[in-house]
């Protein structure tokens, strides 16, 4: 009976999905439009997925990785130049390892789809995430002569926080992908949207915050949204399952893995997750090194704290316009085409970097923190045009009834080809002897990297030809993970007669 009434307020709601799409502002113009709009859209994404889902996204995308991510971001960057006084390629180096919880992140996704805690698959990850990140962003702020090693580990275990509960919305958000797939764009979109926003307030108050503050004391605001994952566990709207006997976990584990892996060589599957892994590794990232000649007082232009949090937020800016430019026009157009332009427009915003560096934009009449900033804001617009479809691609590789760990494995190839990039950068920082003060050979180690970005174009073969409002798996994939799930559903419902009769 509960399953019955759970698909029949699903099918409630898929109906009125196009009824909430079509509905538009009677007599609408100038602002009522302009606030209408997005008010009509979140309505529609509320009707279809339930409020505390859109809540969910806002909180994990918004507050905890947009906001928190930005001023973290800065934090982190003074922290390990002015604290703990490391050199740049050490510095990009052990950003590399805080990053390492995003690479498990198949074991996060496993844990919460066949691992339900006290009748939930989601609500417990996210209260787990809330309180590891609220305690390892306390220590950081409290503890003064923290040793390197401790800040390190404390600081992965804060990013192992927000990887537990990106894994789990992003969960949510495929499992609703697939359910609806009309709107998959825009939940990906509400995801961008979240993102951007966040980082772009984020990074307007990062530098003041710092100045204020210190790095440790931003580093203790990160608690707050680590907090607000932790109400997202509280509130998300979840069906209890049926009890299920923690001796079957190892089966369901076993299951899932063989799901994955007879997922993955399927070539529709495997050849778009190639072309992720080599698209982010080969744009190395050597950003710290970027950062530390901004803030040098004798080879670079000595930008104040004010200043970088201000570069970044229009950074931030830049990442909504791609945004906006996305989901208005961009979002129905082939995988292939679309990445094309967003890969070579990427290469080639990188000369900017060049320009800087070489001091060739005081030639031009430039200052150095415009020409820094419209540098920012291109490249941020062509990352995020990128990024996107390749979210809305991720989300329609998922089998049902793993989504989530499914999801978190190809977020996992993604996080992989980032680590390798940002441990290659690093490497390339040192190779080249750049180092807190020496800086000469930074416009090499820029050259390089963006050179390296264009190599993708030749792989471009490995995406789907269809455009992003497509299936991708193969229907007799897709028929056999729905009999699966049936096949799922009866087993819990005849567990839980089984349990009844005790």
């Amino acid at each position: 009976m509960e399953t019955q009434s759970i698909e029949d307020e699903e099918h409630i709601r898929l109906n009125n999905i196009e009824g909430v799409k079509e509905k538009k502002p009677s007599n609408g113009n100038g602002i009522w439009d302009f606030l209408w709009v997005p008010l009509e859209w979140f309505r529609m994404l509320s009707d279809a997925m339930h409020w505390s889902s859109v809540f969910g996204i806002i909180v994990v995308y918004g507050v905890s990785q947009g906001m928190g991510g930005a001023l973290g971001r800065v934090a982190l960057g003074y922290y390990w130049k002015d604290v703990q006084m490391v050199q740049p390629s050490e510095s990009q180096v052990y950003l590399g390892i805080i990053n390492i919880p995003w690479i498990v992140k198949p074991l996060w996704g496993l844990l919460t789809d066949v691992i339900p805690v006290a009748g939930y698959r989601r609500r417990p990850y996210f209260i787990l995430a809330g309180l590891v990140g609220v305690i390892s962003m306390l220590v950081l702020s409290l503890h003064n002569k923290l040793h390197v090693v401790f800040a390190l580990l404390f600081m992965t275990a804060g990013s192992a926080g927000v990887a537990i509960s990106d894994v789990t919305i992003d969960a949510c958000a495929a499992e609703n992908s697939i359910a609806r797939p009309a709107i998959a764009a825009d939940i990906q979109s509400l995801c961008g949207f979240s993102s951007s926003i966040g980082a772009l307030l984020g990074f307007s108050v990062s530098g003041l915050l710092v100045h204020l503050m210190g790095s440790q004391g931003v580093l203790g605001l990160l608690s707050v949204p680590a907090a607000l994952v932790f109400l997202v566990g509280i509130v998300l709207n979840e069906p209890r399952m049926p009890k299920v006997s923690y001796g079957q976990v190892y089966r369901k584990m076993l299951d899932a893995n063989q799901t994955m892996w007879t997922t993955l060589k399927c070539p529709d599957v495997w050849r778009p997750c190639l072309f992720m892994y080599i698209s982010f590794a080969l744009s190395l990232n050597i950003n710290e090194g970027m950062f530390y000649w901004y803030t040098d007082p004798k080879a670079g232009p000595s930008f104040s704290q004010e200043k970088v949090g201000s570069i970044f937020s229009v950074g931030a800016a830049g990442s909504l316009l791609g945004v906006l430019l996305y989901h208005n026009a961009l979002k129905d157009y082939p995988f292939r085409n679309l990445l094309f332009w967003a890969q070579l427009l990427l290469g080639a915003s990188g000369m900017l970097d060049l320009v800087l560096v070489l001091r060739l934009n005081l030639k031009l009449g430039l200052p150095d923190y415009l020409f820094i900033v419209i540098d920012g804001c291109v490249y941020q617009m062509i990352g995020r045009i990128k990024w996107l479809p390749l979210l809305v691609l991720s989300s329609k590789l998922c089998p049902k009834g793993i989504e989530g760990t499914f999801f978190a494995l190809i977020m996992a190839i993604d996080n992989a080809g980032l680590l390798t990039s940002s441990w290659s950068g690093g490497l390339l920082l040192h190779i080249l002897k750049i180092t807190r003060t020496e800086f000469s050979n930074l416009w090499l180690a820029i050259l390089i990297r963006n050179i390296l970005r264009l190599f993708p174009l030749a792989l471009l073969f490995l995406l789907p030809k269809s455009d992003q409002n497509s299936v991708i798996l193969p229907m007799e994939m897709l028929e056999k993970t729905e009999a699966a799930e049936i096949h799922e559903v009866s087993n819990l419902e005849m567990a839980a007669l089984i349990e009844n009769g005790k």
